[in-house]
């Protein structure tokens, strides 16, 4: 048996015994979409949720149609062992004979990256609760889409489900996300920046402890209170945003603020999506290499602006699977760095465009550095590194620029 035939066959049993699950235990299902922030806003309702109700959420990037029945199956961390599939397959039969222990609540990622996939996924599993992120201009996954507004329908179909007892989450900030309100028998329940936000977000700063960048801090403000928030180690209004829907899943389930706060105080970035780390020469560095969407990276731009430090590095890599929209949003992404960075290093071909955009818009051509891989920019990046230099890292998770965090990483 081949491969694809091999992982269609394993794709159909994964599907049916989540099914089964669902159906013997009935939990509440918390549906996360959007074309960034999906697995930070995840792990801040994970956080808020998690001392008040059994909860499991999908670990990493499971979110397709083989990732979020395993997430139904059981708590995986990750693929592994000679076993695994067995194991999987095994233990969800035993879980269907036998009444066993099971979570309360599901939180799961649901993944767009063609037409019909959140369809797919809904068939597995229908949410009573579903909370849109963000979607942008120029969407990730948007070449195999139409255009932004397919990118926006398919994830509108979430919305579209929900019951009316339900609730939908939407990001007041982002205009497709929050016309969603429109296509939704739901109760409504939005969270922002602007004003009109019913969970609004305000007085945002990041935070230098010392010479060394701290973290983020806001207030929350919902039916005339509001609540400090303080998130250590990580960067961003990405974050701010995600500590937001966090807190409205808390208000959902009955908590208030100040346990919120609370619960948010624990929250962390998830690996490779702003975190801070100390780098080698005595440097900083903010790894956001996980992925990159034109959003995405224009929000990681400017969330170094605010940091101090004595030299600003830019490592910016290509951003995929935007299509026809390609050189102009890399293009536009040049434009932002001469005024924030000192230095600018682009890893791939599509990165160029930045570098050119960056030198006609006023940064020195000395100052940039062009590399087609991530091998062969890791160890001249390390020559260029002094003393006090904060350096961002990010890209398209196949342009690989973690090697770069871990070949400059300080590790003791």
């Amino acid at each position: 048996m081949n491969q694809d035939k091999l992982k269609q066959y394993l794709q159909t049993i994964l599907r049916q015994l989540a099914i089964w699950t669902l159906q013997k235990y009935q939990p509440g299902i918390i549906a996360v979409s959007g074309t960034v922030g999906k697995t930070s806003t995840k792990e801040a309702i994970h956080t808020v949720l998690k001392k008040h109700r059994k909860v499991r959420a999908s670990s990493g990037n499971f979110n397709n149609e083989i990732g979020m029945p395993l997430t139904i199956l059981g708590d995986w961390p990750e693929i592994s062992g000679k076993f695994f599939w067995a194991k999987v397959i095994s233990g969800s039969l035993l879980r269907l004979i036998f009444r066993l222990r099971y979570p309360e609540l599901l939180i799961l990622e649901y993944a767009a990256d063609k037409p019909g996939d959140i369809k797919y996924l809904l068939e597995i599993a229908r949410p009573q609760i579903g909370v849109i992120t963000a979607i942008g201009d120029i969407p990730v996954h948007v070449e195999f889409y139409s255009g932004p507004e397919a990118v926006a329908r398919e994830k509108s179909k979430i919305v579209e489900s929900l019951p009316a007892t339900g609730f939908a989450v939407l990001n007041y900030d982002d205009e497709a996300v929050s016309e969603m309100k429109d296509r939704t028998r739901a109760h409504v329940m939005n969270y922002g920046f602007n004003v009109g936000a019913q969970l609004q977000i305000t007085n945002f700063e990041t935070r230098m402890d010392g010479d060394r960048p701290g973290g983020i801090a806001f207030k929350l403000n919902y039916g005339g209170s509001f609540v400090p928030i303080r998130l250590d180690g990580c960067f961003g209004k990405a974050q701010a945003y995600a500590a937001a829907t966090g807190a409205c899943l808390g208000i959902i389930f009955g908590l208030n603020l100040v346990k919120i706060a609370e619960a948010l105080l624990d929250y962390q970035a998830p690996p490779r999506r702003g975190r801070l780390f100390s780098g080698i020469k005595g440097t900083y560095i903010i790894d956001d290499s996980y992925n990159a969407s034109p959003l995405s990276m224009e929000a990681a731009i400017h969330a170094i602006e605010s940091l101090q430090a004595k030299r600003k590095i830019a490592v910016l890599g290509d951003m995929l699977e935007i299509g026809k929209y390609t050189p102009e949003a890399h293009e536009h992404i040049g434009t932002l760095v001469p005024r924030r960075f000192d230095i600018l290093i682009t890893v791939g071909a599509r990165s160029k465009f930045i570098a050119e955009a960056a030198n006609e818009s006023g940064m020195a051509k000395k100052n940039i550095y062009s590399f087609d891989t991530a091998d062969e920019a890791k160890l001249e990046i390390q020559k260029l590194l002094r003393k006090g230099d904060l350096i961002l890292i990010k890209a398209s998770r196949a342009i690989r620029l973690d090697e770069v965090v871990e070949e400059i990483r300080f590790q003791p």
